[in-house]
């Protein structure tokens, strides 16, 4: 199983599973781009296996770089987890408060947020390319949480998952505007004189979102893999036909 696992606790297990040329279809793990729709199933259940919890445990979305976000309850349990056409509609974020339910996020570039709070046991991912960033889908998403689930911001820990790297993200001006309209991304951009782009850190302008919600910047961590660069990431702005991450969190029954 190639998974880099970001927390495990006796309460909580969270990663994201790695690109491996050994694996059917390098461990692709997503129904949208694949070959082979049991292929991707099969790495799935791998993962359930190493998570010792059942397939139908998962629960997935259908991603449109929207800013939408859903509360999973347990009649959602198993959508998406081997059909695409079962998923959670027009949606890029999760949390819930039920035990033993996998939350699945899908990336390849884009930004994965993966979190959990101690306190209350809630649990949530998020999937932030550029559009949901600008967007301002997980600083949304926590103002809800903060504000309609009276959760308290500073008992949310967060995992930033490898994503596409400031300097292989490179966008033309009307991209750069749209981060430079978010007022607090300033600090993550550079312009390069040689190719006439702009470069853009959309890891670290998440991690200011997360901030700006009232999260403590050192319960925020980063993986700062590059998905481009690594052999264990797959890339959209490489290859258009490429795999998918899976980020995941479950939080264990008592």
């Amino acid at each position: 199983m190639t998974t880099n696992i970001f927390v495990n606790t006796d309460k909580f297990i969270a990663g994201m599973t790695m690109k491996n040329v050994a694996k059917l279809e390098h461990n692709n793990m997503a129904l949208h781009v694949c070959e082979n729709t049991a292929h991707v199933v099969d790495n799935r259940q791998q993962l359930a296996d190493f998570l010792q919890c059942e397939l139908n445990n998962f629960v997935c979305a259908y991603q449109t770089h929207s800013a939408h976000f859903h509360q999973v309850t347990l009649a959602d349990k198993g959508r998406g987890a081997k059909q695409l056409e079962t998923a959670i509609v027009d949606t890029d974020a999760l949390y819930t408060y039920e035990p033993d339910i996998v939350l699945c996020t899908f990336t390849a570039d884009c930004v994965p947020v993966i979190f959990h709070n101690k306190i209350n046991g809630l649990i949530g991912v998020v999937h932030s390319g550029w559009q949901g960033t600008v967007k301002e889908i997980t600083l949304k998403l926590f103002e809800h949480l903060t504000q309609v689930e009276q959760c308290n911001p500073s008992d949310f820990h967060v995992q930033i998952g490898a994503a596409l790297s400031q300097e292989k993200f490179e966008v033309d001006e009307d991209v750069y505007m749209k981060f430079k309209d978010l007022g607090y991304a300033d600090d993550f951009m550079y312009y390069n004189d040689q190719t006439h782009k702009y470069h853009i850190d959309n890891q670290l302008t998440v991690k200011k979102q997360c901030e700006l919600a009232g999260i403590p910047a050192e319960q925020i961590t980063l993986d700062r893999t590059c998905t481009y660069v690594s052999e264990e990431g797959f890339s959209y702005r490489e290859d258009r036909k490429c795999g998918r991450h899976l980020g995941f969190i479950v939080r264990k029954a008592d």
